[in-house]
C-alpha cells in the first residue's frame, strides 16, 4: 500500500512519517531498505535514502555498511546517557529562569494539557510532556541552547515512548511535579527546582534502565512528590 504524505519537502515528509511510525512502534524489528521505502512512499530511491540517513543522524535508526537500516535499540547505558545529557541542560535552565522568576507560558499550557488527559492512553502524554520541557528550554531565549536541546529530542522522545508504554510513571505524578517546578520558578527558588527536576528525570531514567535489563540506581526509588 502506498502511503501518502504532504509537505513542501518530500524528504521532510517521508522522514516525518517514518518518525511517527517508529514512535508508534510500527517499525520494530523491520529492516528498512531504500528500495522498499521508495516503493512504500512512491518516491525516488535517493529520496528514500536521504530520509533514512536523516533518522540515522537523529539516532533513531542504525545502519552498518551494506546493511538495511533498523530501529536503534535502547540499552541501559544509552538511556542513562540520553537522560543525563538533557538533565545537564534543563537543570541549569531552570536555575536561570528562577533568577528572574520566569514561568514559561508554553510550559504552563503543556502541563494543563497533561492534566486534561487524565484517563487517556499513557502514550497521549508524550507530546505535551515534551512541550513542557522544550518550553522551559526555549524560555531562556538562547538560540544555541534550544538548538542543542533539539538535537536530543528524537532520542528523548524514544525514551519517553518506552517509559509510557511500560507504564513506569503515573500521569498524575508527572503533572504534579511539573506544577511544583513551575511554582518554584515563580518563587525564585532555582536550586530546589533543579533538584526536583533531577529527581523527576532520574526516576524515569532508572526505572527505564531496570525495565531494559539493567540495574536501577537509587533514583528509581526517589519518593513521589505528594499531590496537593
Amino acid at each position: 500500500m502506498v502511503r501518502s504524505v504532504v509537505a513542501t519537502s518530500i524528504v521532510d515528509a517521508v522522514s516525518d512519517d517514518l518518525r511517527s511510525r517508529l514512535f508508534a512502534g510500527e517499525l520494530a524489528d523491520v529492516p528498512l531498505t531504500e528500495t522498499d521505502l521508495a516503493s512504500t512512499y512512491d518516491v525516488a530511491r535517493p529520496t528514500a535514502k536521504a530520509a533514512i540517513e536523516r533518522l540515522v543522524g537523529e539516532g533513531l535508526l542504525v545502519r552498518g555498511a551494506h546493511k538495511s537500516a533498523r530501529v536503534a535499540e535502547l540499552g541501559p547505558e544509552a538511556v542513562r546517557d540520553i537522560y543525563l545529557a538533557r538533565a545537564y541542560l534543563e537543570s541549569e535552565v531552570v536555575r536561570r529562569l528562577a533568577l528572574t522568576r520566569t514561568v514559561p507560558t508554553a510550559a504552563v499550557r503543556a502541563n494543563d494539557d497533561i492534566a486534561a488527559l487524565a484517563g487517556s492512553s499513557p502514550l497521549d502524554l508524550i507530546e505535551p510532556d515534551m512541550r513542557f520541557h522544550t518550553g522551559l528550554i526555549d524560555a531562556i531565549g538562547n538560540e544555541r541552547t534550544s538548538k542543542m536541546y533539539r538535537s536530543l529530542v528524537s532520542e528523548v522522545r524514544l525514551c519517553m515512548t518506552r517509559v509510557q508504554s511500560l507504564n513506569l510513571l503515573a500521569p498524575g505524578l508527572i503533572h504534579t511535579e511539573h506544577r511544583r517546578i513551575l511554582e518554584l520558578l515563580a518563587q525564585g527558588d532555582g536550586d530546589t527546582a533543579a533538584r526536583l527536576l533531577d529527581d523527576h528525570l532520574g526516576r524515569a531514567r532508572e526505572r527505564l534502565v531496570e525495565a531494559l535489563g539493567g540495574e536501577a540506581g537509587p533514583a528509581a526509588r526517589v519518593p513521589n512528590l505528594p499531590a496537593n
